[in-house]
Parts: C-alpha cells; structure tokens; sequence
C-alpha cells in the first residue's frame, strides 16, 4: 500500500548521522578535545548528503525546515512544564543575573548585526534585506529553530531563501560554540581565571568521549511518576507535551480567526505569529503547570523526562536545521554572513568574560562559559563547556541558566514581538522601522547595564581595561579602600 514514507525516512538518514557522530565523538581526539556536540558533527553530515548526494536517491531537504520548527515548539514546551526550583535564598541573584547576563548580548548582537546591515546596503549590497543582521542574535543566541522559523517569516516579505541564511548562522554560532568555547577555557587557565582547586580536579579527568565506560555506575536520567503496566512515564510525559502543543495549535488558530477581521495588516500580523509559535508553546505550557498546581498534580510530570523529551528535540532539531541549508542560497549571501559572523563571534569573546567576571559573585568562570556557549549555540552547548569544568554541575550554574530561561523568556517577549520591524522596512521602504528596532534594542541594552550597575555595584567598572577580573584585583581594591 502507498503510505507516505519521507518523514521516517528523513528521520532515518539524521539518525544514521547521529550515530555516526557519536562513533566519531568516542574514537577520534579532535571532537574530544573540542567537546563538539554529535548534533553538530551529525547536521554537517547531513549538509553534505542532503546538498551533494541525496538528489541521486531522489531526496531532498524541504521538509527539514517543518521538523525544525516543530521540534523547537516541543522543546520549548518540554522545558516549560519543568517544575519549579526549590525556594532560594534571600539576596540570591544568582537567576537574575543569568538573565542580565543574556540580554546584554540579545541587545549588542542586534545592534551589531544591524548596524553592519546598515552598511552593507550603503555600500556593496544595496538591495541586502534591511532585517539580515537580525540573524546574528536569531542564530547565536537563539539557536537554529528561531533563526529557520522567523526566517521563514521574512520569506513572505520577499526575502528568498531566509531560513537557509538562519540556519547558517545557527551553524557558525555552533562553530564559535565549540572552538572559541574551548579556546576560552584553556585561556582562562593559562591565565588563573579559574580556582587552583578546580584546576587540580580538571587534571584528574580523562577526555570526555561522550559514552560511559563499560562497568561504570550510570548516572539517574529520570524517574518514573505512573505505573508502567497503566502508563508508561515517558508515554505520560510526552502526551501532556503533544497535548500542550495541540492547545497551542489551536490558540494560534484561534487569534489568526480574530486578526482575519483586521484585513491584510492583521493577516499579516498572524502570519508572523505562526512564525513565533515556540513562544506561544511555552505560555500555553506555562498555563498547563499552572492548571496541574491548582489541581495539585504537578507530582505526576517528572522533570528528568521532560529533559529528556527536551533533549532528544534539540538534537534532532540542531542536525535536522544544519541539514536544511541550502548551499546555494548561502553563496549568494557570503560575504555578509562571513564578515557578522567573524565580527560578532570575536564581540561575544571580549565582551562576555568582562562582563560576567564583574556581574557574578560566585562560579564566575563557570558562569562565564555557560553563557557565552548560549549566546553563540544553545543551551545543550553552554552546558557541554560548563561539563568541562563542573562534570557532575556541583556548582548551581546550570540550574540557575535553566531558570533563568524563563526570567530571560517573558522580559524579551516585546522585543520577539518586534522582530519583524526592519522587515516593515523593505516592504514600505520606511527605514524608522530599522532604526526603531535598534532603539528597542538600546533600551534592552540600556536596561542590562543598569541591572549589571546595580547588581555589581563597586566591581562594574573596575579594572575596566582588563578583559578579566581576577579576585586578587578586587581584594586589592578592597584594601585600598
């Protein structure tokens, strides 16, 4: 019978890449070494296939580009259903000032990135879409589902191939994720960034192949919340994540039904919400863990499952989106995608480690990394580096950034809403919708400072010419004083 095989089938080929990828990773020094995610090494392994040898099987990458968006929804809502952390301390800011940490690269990577779209149009590129420079923050500090899925968006403005230009962005962040991310850890310890204790506890481990040994106690990925012979745990979990997707679905239809009556200006408008649903996922998500609180059956989700219900998205989502680009688009467009990319990697590099060694009281270098691998990857990323240094997260680092996603998720849901401004620009030919964008992205910035001013107090400034500030600068300080 003809049923139709391409999803399973693409699915398929990224999972042979995958697997592949995880070979490579446990035989070979050099992903070692790099601590390069198998997503990674698998999505490159589908670039080739999917852009050189697929068509000579008869396949081809369009319907790469669905999975992704939909991936990136379900990953969303996975982690939204998450329970909350325990209370913490009072004067703990250890949450906030991930999220602070994070803004002040949304708001510098989109003044970067549009300010050199900016010049790219006044010089070698006139007709360059005025929004491109938006894709450095969509694929360095968000990740390869936005970048593709607002891409597409902009597509409907008659920017051809926009996701394929997201997606490789989502690829080179991956690059600076990895390769600058180790570089800044053998730096930071050439340099004492990071405590003598630590240092003597990083001598002692061997290279991560990203597989446990034979024989080796395994680390608890999730516990069971129902009885396997009513429901299997992962069936539960996974349900009530389909479930908030569907729900999703429906209030996207429904506000779509509402704008109808707005004429084209609110299709329009509708159409760039589809383009955003990962963040209705999550606030419908968010209002599904409120409904199990209120009934008291928030006990019945597990968070290790849910992670893992997150996890096995990302990974899909990041090799399915490096295998969705398209080669020829990026041809077209290579020497602004270089020129960002090298500008805007080598701006997180400095600007990161100076600001987080200033902001944070504690962990800094833990915290440094894990933040600088979020803002040029993703979250799986910036906890590969923080792994490198805390391998069993004994430090509260990576709780924190989990949390913080949520802080960080409802203070930038005006400036998502606003993504499509300088695409406003082409189409009307209206640049105040360009520099409106970067004055939402200035008060973002303006709004990180003040937060990094009053939360690092005496430390803001101090040192200022010094990428790094070490403890012994701040006791002398102290003594000075």
């Amino acid at each position: 019978m003809n049923f139709p095989w391409k999803f399973f089938i693409d699915l398929g080929v990224i999972s042979i890449a995958l697997l592949m990828a995880t070979l490579l990773r446990a035989r070979i020094k050099f992903f070692q070494k790099y601590l390069i995610p198998n997503a990674l090494t698998a999505g490159f392994i589908l670039l080739i296939y999917y852009n050189f040898i697929a068509k000579y099987f008869g396949m081809d990458n369009k319907d790469l580009g669905a999975m992704v968006y939909h991936l990136l929804s379900l990953s969303f809502i996975a982690m939204s259903l998450r329970k909350a952390p325990e209370p913490r301390k009072k004067g703990d800011l250890g949450i906030f000032s991930t999220s602070v940490a994070i803004i002040s690269q949304y708001g510098t990577q989109i003044i970067l990135g549009l300010l050199l779209t900016f010049f790219f149009m006044k010089t070698f590129i006139p007709d360059l879409f005025p929004a491109f420079g938006l894709f450095l923050p969509l694929g360095f500090a968000l990740g390869p589902g936005q970048a593709y899925a607002i891409g597409q968006g902009w597509e409907s403005f008659g920017f051809e191939g926009a996701g394929s230009v997201g997606l490789t962005f989502a690829a080179v962040g991956f690059l600076w994720a990895c390769f600058g991310g180790m570089w800044l850890i053998n730096y930071g310890i050439r340099k004492e960034w990071i405590s003598k204790e630590k240092l003597e506890k990083l001598k002692q481990r061997n290279v991560s192949t990203g597989v446990y040994p034979k024989n080796k106690e395994l680390p608890v990925g999730s516990h069971l919340t129902t009885e396997t012979e009513a429901i299997d745990s992962l069936t539960y979990n996974g349900s009530m994540v389909l479930l908030v997707y569907l729900f999703s679905y429906l209030l996207l239809r429904f506000l779509t039904y509402l704008l109808s009556f707005a004429g084209n200006a609110g299709m329009e408008l509708a159409v760039n919400l589809w383009g955003i649903s990962f963040v209705f996922s999550a606030l419908v998500a968010l209002a599904f863990k409120g409904i199990l609180n209120l009934f008291d059956l928030q006990h019945t989700l597990d968070n290790g499952c849910l992670t893992r219900i997150s996890g096995i998205s990302v990974d899909l989502m990041v090799s399915g989106a490096i295998g969705a680009i398209s080669m020829v688009v990026v041809m077209k467009y290579w020497l602004p995608i270089s020129i960002m990319c090298i500008i805007g990697g080598l701006a997180v590099m400095a600007t990161v480690p100076w600001f987080c060694s200033r902001l944070f009281k504690d962990h800094r270098f833990e915290r440094t990394l894990i933040v600088f691998g979020a803002c040029t990857g993703t979250m799986p990323t910036g906890l590969a580096l923080l792994r490198v240094i805390d391998p069993d997260f004994e430090t509260p680092v990576a709780s924190d950034y989990m949390f913080s996603s949520a802080v960080t998720f409802f203070i930038v849901i005006p400036l998502i809403l606003a993504i499509n401004l300088p695409a406003y620009s082409y189409r009307t030919g209206n640049m105040l919708y360009f520099w409106g964008m970067i004055g939402i992205a200035l008060i973002y910035t303006l709004f990180a400072m003040i937060s990094f001013r009053l939360i690092a107090k005496r430390r803001s400034f101090m040192y200022s010419s010094k990428i790094w500030l070490h403890d012994h600068l701040i006791k002398r300080k102290k003594d000075n004083i």
